[in-house]
């Protein structure tokens, strides 16, 4: 929502990383649920994607040093197709974010569905959750208007999990109020990791 109302995207891909991190894990595991050898696909997918991480922190370091003299000698591959295609990047980061989602939120909506054992029972655990995170976009919405900085980030986190804990206390189990504090150090853990590239964002 905020990237629709013009907002830079750079502060997206940096604030939804512990989010990001969790869809995939659960559109994994729904995935491959039933799949032989499920634990040994998803210890591969974890090494692939901390390859990946690897691999992308070398090309940023790369970059950040050797940028700049590289692309004006043109002699170092990297640089120059970073030059060439660099402009393409955000728009392939948004549509796999964008169908990284997707899929997540299909797959979180059937996984917790499995838990009730009526319709009735659903409804009355979706109805409160939906109301609630409508009323805290709308109120974060207001936020980011009035106020931009590292404060707001570490506040909308406290008010989205603190909501969705007092939620959880009313209709949740003692797994899912372990769950809601161990997001949220995740989430604070991820936070304090992209700071500096927040603070750069928000100077931009």
């Amino acid at each position: 929502l905020t990237a629709l109302q013009g907002t830079h995207s750079s502060q997206l891909y940096l604030l939804c990383q512990y989010s990001l991190g969790c869809g995939v894990s659960c559109g994994l595991s729904f995935l491959l649920e039933g799949a032989p050898h499920r634990s040994w696909n998803l210890a591969l997918a974890a090494g692939l994607a901390g390859l990946l991480a690897l691999h992308a922190r070398r090309l940023a370091r790369h970059v950040c040093t050797l940028y700049e003299l590289h692309s004006q000698a043109r002699y170092c591959g990297v640089c120059i197709l970073l030059l060439a295609s660099g402009h393409g990047i955000p728009r392939l980061l948004r549509n796999a974010l964008g169908l990284t989602f997707a899929v997540a939120d299909l797959a979180a909506v059937e996984l917790i569905n499995r838990d009730f054992l009526s319709t009735a029972e659903a409804v009355r655990f979706w109805t409160p959750l939906t109301i609630c995170y409508t009323l805290l976009v709308v109120y974060m919405q207001e936020e980011s208007r009035q106020s931009v900085g590292r404060g707001l980030v570490f506040r909308t986190v406290l008010v989205r999990m603190g909501g969705l804990f007092i939620l959880l206390l009313t209709v949740g189990r003692w797994t899912d109020i372990l769950h809601i504090l161990v997001s949220l150090l995740g989430e604070t853990w991820c936070l304090l990791r992209a700071g500096v590239l927040l603070e750069s964002c928000w100077t931009q």
